[in-house]
């Protein structure tokens, strides 16, 4: 291929991604909860760009809805090695 050509376009380069799972509670709501997983994983993740709920859960006691609780997954890009 010819890289003079006009036109051309160098290929970006790939990059790699992880995915980790989280959970984390809240007394007030769903989002406050998914707040807190983001708020907890940008601590000590770096490249964090996407969380996916996997699940959301109320805990119950007593008949009343004591809780809200998230699961989810936290899509951040892997670094280049030096």
């Amino acid at each position: 291929m010819n890289r003079h050509k006009p036109g051309f376009r160098e290929a970006k380069t790939m990059s790699i991604a992880r995915v980790t799972e989280l959970s984390a509670t809240s007394e007030t709501s769903f989002e406050d909860a998914i707040d807190k997983a983001v708020a907890r994983a940008t601590k000590t993740l770096r490249g964090v760009e996407g969380c996916w709920v996997k699940d959301q859960n109320v805990l119950i006691e007593n008949g009343n809805i004591i809780g809200y609780k998230v699961n989810v997954e936290i899509t951040f890009q892997l670094e280049e090695p030096s």
